[in-house]
């Protein structure tokens, strides 16, 4: 992979599925294992160095993201980042110790923090910030700094993020063949 740096740390190397994108300019590291048909676009950190990085087949983790997890600490155990199947995470997104359920979308700029939750179909707006703990239950869109509840999706919004998973999987294809062209 042109310009990526695929770094084992504490007896981990990661595992990328041969059908998943890893776009120029990311650094894989540790603890971290990749599903089928994802995609890690330009200049994406994660780093499973304390703890495990998850991301489901189909998901997409847009430019810029940054990913980490939380450690073991004190006698209470860290927690992971798992990105479930077919979610989107917007460009420059931090994403830190929390898990982000199928077909939920975290807003570009947002920012989730230790033990949140996001369940399957839920949405964190564009510049948010869940604070440690929260969750976000399906069918919920919420936004601000603290987060909060905005408002509740409907069925329509559910089809159409799985269009844009299809998409992302789609582009993910297409710049995976123009940059081993």
């Amino acid at each position: 992979m042109q310009d990526v740096s695929i770094i084992s740390l504490n007896g981990h190397t990661p595992r990328i599925d041969p059908s998943a994108y890893i776009a120029p300019g990311c650094r894989i590291i540790g603890d971290v294992e990749i599903g089928p048909e994802a995609s890690i676009w330009y200049n994406c950190v994660l780093r499973g160095d304390v703890n495990a990085i998850r991301i489901g087949a189909r998901s997409n983790v847009q430019d810029g993201t940054v990913i980490h997890c939380d450690s073991d600490k004190g006698g209470m155990r860290g927690t992971p980042t798992i990105i479930e199947d077919g979610a989107l995470i917007g460009h420059m997104a931090m994403l830190h110790g929390c898990t982000i359920g199928a077909n939920a979308l975290v807003g570009l700029g947002s920012i989730v923090m230790d033990g949140c939750v996001l369940e399957e179909n839920a949405m964190l707006a564009a510049g948010a910030m869940l604070t440690p703990g929260k969750r976000i239950a399906s069918l919920e869109m919420w936004g601000g700094r603290p987060a909060r509840l905005m408002r509740t999706l409907d069925e329509n919004w559910v089809t159409m993020n799985k269009l844009a998973v299809a998409h992302y999987v789609h582009n993910g294809q297409l710049h995976k063949a123009g940059i081993s062209g």
